[in-house]
């Protein structure tokens, strides 16, 4: 079964034609960052704008690419929620528009199951159940995955997400946008025990995150040395940073598994990208005996492709929207 897929929840334009939820015929991504990176972070207004100028031509690139025509695909997968709501538009109507004048079924997808579905791409043998800590730049969830349309929230954060902590850090320090990637390059070579910062707990929720007071803390830092005069040494800075923020995501994420029997343990989301993320868990996982999975780097952020990869699995279980499918800004990944 080949499914095309549309993505644009924020700032990437994307489509991709996907066969069988794990093999990649075509993959096509647009980004803005270009564009963005003078304003230091994502502008919605310009996104949506954005989107509506790429995703005729994406489209066209990934069937080019996959040697397809629209009649050929058995299906239209679009990302329908969470994001920005103007960029979720875009492509909703205009995968709604595709489906309807093609005469395919239309398939809402939610953008965290595309993400936690893009393993599936990256270890084609790969299948539920597993627990997976979903982290990016706005979401921080672990999730226990029973089957590839059942899902249930374990953790989450309570504020702030796991990638908003590391943005705002690199702001703060004066990296470009998008700064996680800037800050993760930085840290490579600085001291992550150089600054100690708070591990914020939420009372009565031992698997929930909360990154709000270390993103304070460690701002407060940055501007009480720059007030006094003192040098920032920003690769330690970074190191430490990002350090306080992986030891966090780990210990809660490796809890949970425990607690709740899990072996095979994924990786899913913008930040799982992160280096160090990817080490620690790796060199964790192995000493305690469990199985490991993430995506290629390219499936890490946003892209299609996971989004056709979810899909095929949401149009087995009978998930298929008609012509009054709207876009959502927020919506549990539980649906």
């Amino acid at each position: 079964m080949k499914l095309f897929a549309i993505e644009s929840s924020c700032d990437d334009t994307a489509a991709a034609v996907v066969e069988d939820g794990r093999r990649v015929l075509s993959s096509v991504v647009a980004s803005q960052v270009f564009r963005h990176v003078e304003f230091g972070g994502v502008v919605p207004e310009i996104a949506g704008r954005m989107h509506c100028e790429a995703i005729s031509r994406v489209a066209g690139e990934a069937l080019t690419q996959a040697g397809l025509d629209i009649r050929d695909v058995d299906a239209v997968a679009v990302t329908a929620y969470p994001g920005l709501i103007g960029s979720l538009l875009v492509g909703v109507n205009f995968a709604k528009g595709l489906a309807m004048t093609a005469g395919k079924p239309l398939i809402p997808v939610h953008h965290l199951r595309g993400h936690i579905a893009a393993n599936y791409i990256s270890h084609p043998s790969l299948q539920p159940p597993f627990l997976c800590l979903v982290v990016s730049g706005g979401h921080s969830h672990i999730v226990e995955v029973t089957d590839y349309t059942s899902m249930r929230i374990i953790g989450r954060t309570r504020d702030d997400a796991a990638g908003e902590a590391f943005d705002k850090t690199a702001r703060t320090m004066g990296l470009p946008y998008p700064g996680g990637v800037h800050m993760d390059r930085l840290a490579e070579s600085g001291n992550p025990d150089a600054f100690t910062f708070p591990v914020p707990k939420v009372t009565g929720s031992p698997y929930d995150f909360s990154f709000s007071g270390l993103k304070t803390a460690v701002i407060n830092t940055i501007h009480h040395m720059s007030q006094k005069g003192i040098e920032l040494p920003r690769a330690d800075m970074a190191a430490s940073v990002r350090a306080s923020v992986v030891n966090i995501l780990t210990e809660r994420f490796l809890l949970a598994a425990n607690d709740l029997g899990y072996t095979k343990l994924l990786l899913a989301g913008g930040v799982s990208a992160n280096s160090l993320l990817r080490r620690r868990m790796s060199e964790l996982c192995a000493e305690r005996g469990l199985t490991l999975f993430y995506p290629e780097l390219s499936l890490c952020g946003d892209n299609a492709a996971m989004i056709g990869a979810q899909g095929y699995y949401e149009f087995l279980r009978g998930n298929i929207a008609d012509m009054s499918l709207n876009a959502r800004a927020e919506r549990s990944i539980e649906l």
